[in-house]
């Protein structure tokens, strides 16, 4: 069941006001891309407060003007989203950088000068999706 503003789960109401409004957005998107309730909710959660954490003052005003999240809105789905679902996320070294990425995935979620951060954000993410996370060397071989 999408959410909105005056409609939305109980573990979103301490959120303050933008990063809530981010979160229901983020929920909703998932919904339309099948994932279930239990799933999107701490997934919405967390990116809308790593969003909120990350963002400038600039685009957290822009979102702030954008129209409030509606149960109806539309969004556009991604047919690959329930195979990224359940797949594990891998920490590898790719352009320099840490690289989060989900197996199957074509692009990584989140990059990092550091592993150690990397591993932290994989961690986070696996456990939202209920997933394990596969650590990488920079060489690519699979870490015990």
């Amino acid at each position: 069941m999408p959410w909105d503003m005056k409609d939305y789960p109980a573990s979103m109401k301490n959120l303050d006001h933008i990063t809530r409004k981010k979160a229901i957005d983020i929920a909703n998107a998932l919904l339309a891309d099948d994932y279930p309730e239990d799933r999107a909710i701490p997934i919405a959660i967390s990116q809308a407060e790593k969003w909120a954490e990350d963002a400038d003052q600039q685009e957290k005003n822009k979102f702030k003007k954008e129209k409030n999240p509606q149960k109806s809105d539309s969004h556009d789905t991604d047919q690959n989203s329930g195979r990224l679902l359940d797949a594990d996320v891998a920490v590898k070294f790719e352009d320099d950088k840490w690289q989060v990425i989900s197996e199957g995935a074509k692009r990584a979620s989140d990059s990092f000068e550091h592993k150690d951060e990397a591993v932290q954000r994989a961690k986070e993410v696996a456990e939202n999706k209920g997933t394990d996370v596969k650590i990488y060397k920079k060489d690519g071989t699979l870490q015990k």
